[in-house]
């Protein structure tokens, strides 16, 4: 996160939505609205120049769509920006699409004002898939889709955790949100972002929904 505000970035191709956003977000002390765009490719723009924490993205805008935006901005190794999906339709085929193109949250607008706001304190600590009807969704579909050998074959990278990694991942793949995690391990939640952290690395997940599926698939869960 950069400074001590949580910079966000709204798009959405309606005026009035942007600015019921902007006015939820900075009654916080600790959110700033730092730009708006009215499409993908302006959202694009906009991430690379105002470089903010949190991009709250629409789907449905003229031109380049909040999917593609998404997928152009996580691939970009200079913006460092989490993507949190803010859209009207509660569907699975955009939850799938906005997770492939490297989305950390989903959120839709008829969620109450706290949601918004939660939504994009948690993209910005890193830890906003940890929504449990999200992650319980995704590994339904990976469930419903993936081949279920009888055994699944350790991957050589989980001999890299430690034991206590291997707690928290399983953990994790409950959808455990970092609290829950301290609370259950009886160490601190400062800790338990520091095992997630390398967690991921180790296993080359991205984020928390990727090494959930990854758990799942190599029976670490």
């Amino acid at each position: 996160m950069s400074g001590t505000a949580i910079r966000v970035l709204l798009v959405d191709d309606h005026a009035v939505m942007r600015a019921g956003f902007r006015m939820i977000l900075e009654a916080q002390d600790d959110i700033v609205v730092v730009g708006e765009a009215a499409d993908g490719e302006a959202a694009v723009v906009a991430a690379s120049t105002l470089q903010p924490d949190v991009i709250c993205m629409d789907v449905q805008m003229p031109g380049a769509g909040g999917l593609e935006a998404t997928q152009r901005i996580v691939a970009d190794p200079m913006i460092s920006a989490a993507v949190v999906i803010v859209t009207t339709f509660d569907r699975d085929d955009y939850l799938f699409q906005a997770l492939n193109a490297g989305a950390s949250g989903f959120l839709l607008k008829n969620a109450g004002p706290e949601d918004l706001v939660t939504a994009v304190r948690v993209a910005a600590a890193g830890d906003a898939l940890l929504a449990p009807e999200v992650t319980r969704r995704v590994i339904e579909r990976f469930t419903e889709t993936a081949e279920a050998p009888a055994a699944p074959a350790p991957d050589p990278l989980a001999h890299d955790l430690t034991e206590r990694e291997r707690e928290v991942l399983k953990l994790v793949a409950e959808a455990l949100s970092n609290a829950e995690i301290a609370s259950r391990l009886y160490i601190g939640e400062a800790t338990v972002k520091t095992h997630v952290s390398n967690v991921l690395q180790k296993l080359g997940t991205r984020d928390r929904v990727a090494a959930v599926v990854y758990a799942h698939r190599h029976g670490l869960a």
